[in-house]
C-alpha cells in the first residue's frame, strides 16, 4: 500500500499563499496571461553552452524525489552516478572517477568531509535548494577552482542581485511524501541599494524506506541547515559579503557497522569582488574563510549493537576537520580578443579524532590528531578570441601539497601499535594544465571542441591515511602512495536550433599511478590496501531535446564510462554500468504532465574485492528500468505545485556502485542495498 505523508500546516500555509496569489492579478491581465510558465520538472540536465559546462538551477524541481544533499542532485546530471548507502549521503561520481578527483565548492569554500571511510561525503554537507545555481565543468578542463580535479569541478553558488530599491525577495518550497519524507525549504533576502541581509534554511526528514519487495531498510535520517550573508554594494560593481552558517543531522545506514549521529557543520567566510577597474584591469576578488566538519559516528544511537559482529559493544568515534583556506584573482583584458584570470590559492586542514567504548563516554575524551594536509597554488587561465566564430582556452596551475602524520599510533580502539612515520611530511610540487580549441560552424548552428588537460592529484587524506596498508614493501600508505597523474583528451559538439537540440561529448584518458584500494579478509578481520597502478579510462554522453510541437518536450541522454588496468587489462573497479534516460513533458496552459524512464545495463565488468575508499565490488550487477510520473501546476506567476510518483512500476532493484549490506541490522551481509520502492511525493514552492 502507497503511503503519502505531507507536512499539513506548510502545505496549507503554501496553499493559501497560491490561493492568493492566485487572486491577485493586474487590472486588465487575463487569466492565461496570468498562467506564466515556471520552472519545469528537470529530469535530465542538458548542456546550456558546451557539452563540457552544464549549469542548473537547483531550486526547480525535479525528479526522482526533490534531492536531499548534493549527490542526489547531481545524479540528474549525465555523467553523474552515486555510490549509495541507503536513503542519503551517498557519494558523488563523475564518469567512474571518485573521491578528491571531483572538485566540490560551496559557495567558493571548499567542501570536505571527516570520516576516514567517508560516511560525511562532502555533498553530505550541501543542501541543494539553499543555492541559485550549480556548475559542472567535467574532465581537467579548467584550473581556477584548486588542485587535483581531474575528473571534474563542481560550484554550488549562492548569487544575490543588488537591489535597485529597498524591498524583499522571498522562496520557499515543502515537500511531503511516502516514507515520512518531509522537507522545507527558506531563503529571504532583504536589502538597500546598499546592503543586504540573506538567510536560507532547510530541514529534511525521512524515516527508513521500503524496497520493491516490501522489505524495509534501514534508512532513517535527518538534516538541517542554516546559512546567512550580510552584504555591501555601494555600486553595481563592488561587493562585500560576510557569510556563515552551521548545520546537523543524523543518518542510518544499511550498509555500514555504524550509522552517523551527528554531521555538525559551521562555515565562516568574508569576500570582496569588485568589477569594471579599468581598460585593463578588469576585476579583483579575493576570498578568506573557516569551514569545520565535526561528525560522530557510534553503532547504539539509531541501531542495537549486535554481539556477533566485530563490534559487539556500545562504541563511538568522532572525526572533525578544520579547513582554513583564502584565494585572490584578478581578471585582465588585453583589448577585446584576450581575458586573463590569474590568481593564487591556498588551505589546511587539520583532522583530530576521539574515540570510546561502553562505559566510557567519547565526548570525555581528548581529541587526538591525525593528520595536517596542505596546499598552496598559482593558476591562470587564457581565453582567446581568435575569431568570431573560435576561442582557444588554456590554463596552468602549480600547486606546493603537502601532508604531516600526526598519529602516535595506528590500529583501532582494539588493539593499537606505535606508528612508524609519527611527524613524518610528504611534500610534492605538482604542476596541471590544460588547452582546449572550440569553433561555431557557419553552415549549421554547431560548436564543437576539443581539448586536453593533465592534472596531477595530491594523494587525499583518505588515500593516506584510511587505508591498514601501503603498497607491497611500504610501512604503511602515507610512507609510499604517489601523486595521480592524469592526461586526458576530451572532445564534443553540440547542436542548437528553435525545436531540436542535441550533443555529445567523449574523453579518453592515461592515469599513471591511479590510487586503487584492495579489499582483502585478514587474520585481525577485513583489511584494505591503498596501491599505485597505472589505468586507462574511456567514455562519454550524448543527449538530445526536441519539441516536435510547442507543448510536447522530449529529452533523452546515453551515458557510458569504461575503465582497465593498464598493465593487466583487467576493468577497474566501481565503473557505473551504460545508462540511458528519456524524459517526456506535456505542457497546456498553467498544467504539465511528464515522466522519467531510466534504463540501466547489466554491469559484467568488475574488479571482484577492489575499490574506492568507501565502496567495492561485489560482483556483475542486473540491469533494471524505472519508470516515474509527475505533474505540475502552476497556481499562479509565483505558486507552483508538482506531484510524482517514483519509481511506479515498484521494481526492486539494486545500483552497481553500492556498500554492502550489514547482518547486524538483519540486512543479508554482502548483499546490495536496496533502492526505493514506489515512492509519491508532493512539492509546493513559491518565489516572491
Amino acid at each position: 500500500m502507497l503511503k503519502l505523508t505531507v507536512p499539513a500546516l506548510a502545505v496549507s500555509a503554501m496553499a493559501a499563499a497560491a490561493a492568493a496569489a492566485a487572486t491577485e492579478r493586474p487590472t486588465g491581465v487575463s487569466s492565461d496571461d496570468a498562467a506564466v510558465q515556471l520552472s519545469p520538472v528537470e529530469v535530465v540536465a542538458s548542456p546550456l553552452t558546451t557539452p563540457l559546462v552544464v549549469v542548473t538551477e537547483p531550486k526547480t524541481p525535479r525528479q526522482p524525489l526533490p534531492a536531499s544533499d548534493g549527490a542526489d542532485y547531481l545524479k540528474t546530471i549525465p555523467g553523474f552516478t552515486s555510490i549509495r548507502s541507503g536513503g542519503t549521503n551517498g557519494d558523488p561520481v563523475l564518469r567512474g572517477m571518485f573521491g578528491s578527483r571531483l572538485n566540490i565548492l560551496a559557495n567558493g569554500i571548499p567542501t570536505l568531509g571527516a570520516c576516514p571511510n567517508r560516511m560525511d561525503a562532502p555533498t553530505s554537507y550541501i543542501a541543494p535548494e539553499s543555492f541559485d545555481k550549480v556548475t559542472v565543468v567535467k574532465g581537467p578542463q579548467t584550473v581556477l577552482y584548486g588542485p587535483g580535479a581531474s575528473a571534474g569541478t563542481v560550484l554550488f553558488e549562492r548569487v544575490t542581485p543588488r537591489f535597485e530599491r529597498p524591498g524583499m525577495r522571498v522562496e520557499g518550497s515543502v515537500v511531503g511524501g511516502s516514507f515520512a519524507r518531509n522537507d522545507q525549504n527558506f531563503d529571504v533576502t532583504v536589502g538597500t541599494p546598499d546592503v543586504y541581509g540573506r538567510v536560507s534554511a532547510n530541514h529534511a526528514h525521512s524515516q527508513d524506506y521500503r524496497d520493491g519487495n516490501g522489505n524495509t531498510v534501514p534508512s532513517q535520517w535527518d538534516k538541517w541547515s542554516t546559512d546567512a550573508a550580510l552584504g555591501w554594494t555601494p555600486d553595481d560593481h563592488t561587493r562585500v559579503e560576510l557569510t556563515a552558517g552551521t548545520g546537523d543531522g543524523y543518518a542510518r545506514y544499511a550498509g555500514r557497522g555504524m550509522d552517523g549521529a551527528h554531521f555538525r557543520r559551521k562555515t565562516f567566510g568574508l569576500s570582496f569582488d569588485k568589477r569594471h577597474l579599468g581598460d585593463v584591469l578588469d576585476r579583483i576578488e579575493a576570498r578568506v574563510y573557516y569551514n569545520e566538519a565535526d561528525h560522530v559516528m557510534d553503532n547504539y544511537t539509531l541501531r542495537q549493537p549486535d554481539p556477533s559482529s566485530r563490534m559487539p559493544m556500545r562504541m563511538a568515534a568522532e572525526v572533525r576537520r578544520r579547513t582554513f583556506g583564502a584565494r585572490a584573482a584578478a581578471t585582465l583584458r588585453f583589448g577585446e580578443d584576450f581575458k586573463l584570470v590569474t590568481g593564487v590559492d591556498a588551505q589546511s586542514n587539520q583532522l583530530d579524532s576521539r574515540s570510546a567504548m561502553e562505559p566510557q563516554n567519547y565526548g570525555d575524551q581528548p581529541w587526538d590528531a591525525q593528520a595536517l594536509m596542505w596546499n598552496a597554488g598559482a593558476f591562470g587561465e587564457l581565453t582567446w578570441s581568435a575569431s568570431e566564430v573560435s576561442r582557444v582556452i588554456g590554463g596552468a596551475r602549480i600547486d606546493y601539497a603537502g601532508a604531516r602524520d600526526q598519529r602516535a599510533t595506528t590500529g583501532g580502539m582494539m588493539i593499537s601499535k606505535p606508528n612508524p612515520t609519527f611527524d613524518d611530511d610528504r611534500v610534492r610540487v605538482l604542476p596541471s594544465g590544460f588547452v582546449r580549441y572550440e569553433r561555431d560552424l557557419a553552415s549549421l548552428p554547431v560548436t564543437w571542441y576539443a581539448g586536453i588537460g593533465h592534472a596531477e592529484r595530491y594523494p587525499d587524506y583518505w588515500e593516506l591515511f584510511s587505508a591498514k596498508r601501503g603498497p607491497a614493501g611500504s610501512v604503511n600508505a602515507f610512507s609510499a602512495v604517489q601523486p595521480e597523474k592524469t592526461t586526458q583528451l576530451d572532445i564534443g559538439a553540440q547542436y542548437k536550433s528553435d525545436r531540436f537540440d542535441a550533443w555529445v561529448s567523449a574523453y579518453a584518458g592515461y592515469v599513471q599511478d591511479f590510487i586503487l584500494f584492495n579489499y582483502a579478509s585478514g587474520m585481525m578481520g577485513p583489511t584494505t590496501q591503498a596501491t599505485n597502478i597505472n589505468a586507462q579510462i574511456m567514455g562519454g554522453e550524448a543527449g538530445a531535446s526536441w519539441h516536435p510541437v510547442a507543448p510536447l518536450r522530449v529529452e533523452t541522454s546515453l551515458v557510458y564510462a569504461w575503465g582497465r588496468i593498464a598493465t593487466s587489462g583487467d576493468p577497474l573497479p566501481q565503473m557505473p554500468p551504460l545508462e540511458a534516460r528519456v524524459g517526456l513533458e506535456y505542457t497546456r496552459g498553467a498544467w504539465s504532465v511528464g515522466g522519467l524512464w531510466r534504463v540501466v545495463a547489466p554491469q559484467h565488468r568488475y574488479a571482484l574485492n577492489e575499490g574506492n575508499v568507501v565502496g567495492k565490488d561485489f560482483g556483475p550487477s542486473a540491469g533494471f528500468g524505472v519508470l516515474s510520473l509527475h505533474t505540475q501546476y502552476n497556481v499562479s506567476k509565483t505558486v507552483q505545485i508538482s506531484v510524482g510518483v517514483d519509481n511506479v512500476l515498484n521494481r526492486a532493484y539494486t545500483e552497481h556502485l553500492n556498500l554492502a549490506g550489514n547482518a547486524g541490522f538483519g540486512y543479508p551481509a554482502n548483499a546490495p542495498v536496496m533502492e526505493p520502492g514506489r515512492t509519491a511525493w508532493v512539492r509546493v514552492s513559491a518565489k516572491l
